[in-house]
Formats: structure tokens, sequence, C-alpha cells
């Protein structure tokens, strides 16, 4: 295995790990669906995987998770949006 594969992998597992903690953290109620925190664990491990991937010719899987990186940023957009809102009301 070269360097460039074992990137790759390492790349993977943590991607993996980073989906499963999150998952985890909201199960467990420590984190909340709607929070930065969570959203961006989901857009980072989803950006993982599509670089595993995409690497080992994966496309469902890759494309899977262009998905989901693409609603976890939308999340982020639609809640820092109405943050915003709720902050310009009370103002």
């Amino acid at each position: 295995m070269d360097a460039e594969t074992i990137v790759i992998e390492v790349i993977g597992w943590a991607a993996a790990a980073i989906i499963l903690a999150a998952y985890i953290l909201l199960s467990l109620g420590k984190l909340e669906g709607r929070s930065y925190t969570y959203q961006w664990m989901n857009v980072i491990g989803a950006g993982g995987f599509i670089v595993n991937s995409g690497y080992n010719g994966a496309i469902p899987s890759a494309a899977l998770n262009v998905v989901w990186a693409a609603m976890g940023i939308f999340t982020l957009w639609a809640v820092r949006r109405a943050r915003q809102a709720a902050r310009a009301t009370v103002s």
C-alpha cells in the first residue's frame, strides 16, 4: 500500500468516526440536530467520505455524500439565517 492510499484510507476512517460520533452525541442528547457542531461534523465527515469513495470508485457512495454534505451546508445556512432574523426582531 503506497502513501497516497494510506492517506485516503485514513481520511475515510476519520470521516466514519466523525459521522458516528455526531450520531452518538445526537442520540445521547449532547447535540441538537440544528446545532452548528452537529451539522459541521456531518459536512466534514461527508467530505471525507466523498474523497475516500471517489478514490475507490464507489460513485453511488460519493454521490450520496455530496447530497449529505449539501444538506448539512443548507442546514447551516438556514440556522444562521433564522438566528439572524431572531436577533433582528429582538433589537
